[in-house]
Parts: structure tokens; C-alpha cells; sequence
């Protein structure tokens, strides 16, 4: 099968404020701004193309799965910034990893309330 997801939109308050958020914490670059989207490119070649709203933000959930070292740098980031992470995607479980499947994995929030997962083993 050749389908793969190519691009979606992450509708934000602030494009560039929440592209440079994400992308800190995954240790990626920012792409240049192609209006009105400010992309942020994964290792698979899938962008998240951050666009501005005045609207009601609805959260959604992104997963990114890392390399145990990815992951470490990552974690490290989040917990240097002081950003609350959680081991669940509902936010119970404040302060803690889960190891499902046999790795690591955290759930933390964007500028704008997304639900923004890593993990190591999907």
C-alpha cells in the first residue's frame, strides 16, 4: 500500500509561538512559514502545519514516537521547562512515565490545550 498521510492542520491561537513549542521539545527544526502555515516536519516526512484560529480551540491528540535517546532528551526538555506530564492521556496521573509495551511514555499539554503524547514503543 502506497497511502501515507502527508500534512495536517494544527489549528492554534498562535502559529509560531505553538510550532516553536512542539518543536523544541522533539529537538526538530522549524520550517520557514509558508502562509498561513507554519510547519513543523517529522523525520517521516508528515508536517504539522500550524494555522491560526479566533475560534474555539477543539483539542485534538498527537502521538510521536522516539528513540529511547529521543525520548530522554525530549523528557529532559519537558521536565527542564517545567511543563506538567502525565502518564495517562486523561491527565490522572501527574509526575509519572508509563511503560506500556515495555517503554516509555509521557502526555503533556501545547500552549493551546492539545494533548501532545511521546513514546518509545507504540
Amino acid at each position: 500500500m502506497s497511502v501515507s498521510l502527508n500534512h495536517t492542520i494544527v489549528w492554534v491561537r498562535d502559529k509560531s509561538l505553538s510550532a516553536r513549542f512542539l518543536a523544541e521539545i522533539l529537538g526538530v527544526p522549524v520550517e520557514p512559514e509558508t502562509p498561513p502555515f507554519v510547519p513543523v516536519r517529522l523525520a517521516n516526512g508528515v508536517t504539522l502545519d500550524y494555522a491560526d484560529t479566533a475560534t474555539t480551540i477543539q483539542s485534538q491528540h498527537y502521538a510521536f514516537a522516539l528513540t529511547e535517546e529521543e525520548f530522554e532528551a525530549a523528557f529532559t526538555r519537558i521536565t527542564s521547562a517545567g511543563i506538567p506530564y502525565y502518564a495517562d492521556p486523561f491527565h490522572r496521573e501527574l509526575g509519572v512515565i508509563n511503560h506500556m509495551n515495555g517503554g516509555r511514555g509521557v502526555y503533556f499539554n501545547d500552549p493551546d490545550g492539545h494533548n501532545m503524547e511521546i513514546l518509545t514503543r507504540p
